[in-house]
C-alpha cells in the first residue's frame, strides 16, 4: 500500500475534494443540480488524475496525468467564478477559491519540473 501522507499535493487533493462535495451538496440542497454535477466532476477530478499520476507507465503519463488536472482545476475555477457572479447560486467561500488558486500553482510546478527532467 502507498504512502500518500507525505505527499503534500495529494494531500491538498484530497482534503480540497471534501471541500468540494460540501459545496455540492449545498448546491444540490437548493436544488441546483446541474452546476452541482459540474463542480462534483471537475473538482474531484483533480486529485484522481493526481493519484492515478502515482502510478504512471512513463513520465510522459505522469505528466499527461497532471495535465489533465490543470484542465480539470481550469474548470473548476470556471464554475466556481459563475456561482459567484451569479445572484441564483451562493457564492463558494473564499478558501475555496484560494485552495484552488494554490492547487493549480503546485500542480503548474510539478509539471514544469518534470519537463526538465
Amino acid at each position: 500500500m502507498r504512502n500518500d501522507k507525505d505527499n503534500i499535493i495529494i494531500k491538498r487533493t484530497f482534503d480540497f475534494s471534501i471541500q468540494i462535495i460540501k459545496f455540492s451538496e449545498k448546491l444540490r440542497n437548493l436544488h441546483k443540480y446541474e452546476m452541482a454535477s459540474q463542480i462534483f466532476r471537475s473538482g474531484t477530478s483533480i486529485g484522481a488524475n493526481i493519484r492515478e499520476a502515482q502510478n504512471a507507465e512513463s513520465k510522459a503519463d505522469f505528466i499527461h496525468k497532471f495535465k489533465i488536472s490543470a484542465k480539470e482545476a481550469d474548470e473548476l475555477e470556471y464554475w466556481l467564478l459563475l456561482c459567484k457572479e451569479s445572484e441564483f447560486y451562493p457564492n463558494p467561500s473564499q478558501q475555496l477559491h484560494a485552495d484552488l488558486l494554490t492547487i493549480i500553482k503546485i500542480i503548474s510546478k510539478i509539471i514544469a519540473t518534470s519537463k526538465k527532467r
